[in-house]
């Protein structure tokens, strides 16, 4: 692999702004923050036009936003997603004041 993509959600993110690429030489890493959930697609769809070999989504798009990024690149790039199992429930919970 010599390039693929990383997509996060975090507030304020604008993903013409916050993307940031770790080259190593070997490998480009490209990192992109979006700040709506919406933005996904289309930023995974940039990220294969300009050479992505696969695509990575943060946790927090789950399983209906990673499966409309599968579906809007097709089979160009395998699309994964971040998973937390059950144990990390507790923390998940505190760290997003979701009891708040």
């Amino acid at each position: 692999m010599r390039q693929w993509g990383f997509v996060y959600l975090a507030d304020g993110c604008d993903p013409e702004r916050d993307v940031s690429r770790v080259d190593t030489g070997a490998c480009l890493t490209v990192l992109v923050g979006v700040g709506e959930v919406e933005q996904v697609v289309a930023v995974a769809e940039r990220l294969v036009t300009e050479g992505a070999q696969l695509i990575e989504l943060c946790g927090a798009f789950g399983p209906v936003w990673t499966a409309r990024v599968i579906d809007a690149v097709g089979a160009r790039v395998p699309v994964g997603s971040v998973m937390y199992g059950g144990e990390a429930t507790q923390q998940l919970y505190d760290l997003f004041s979701l009891g708040a």
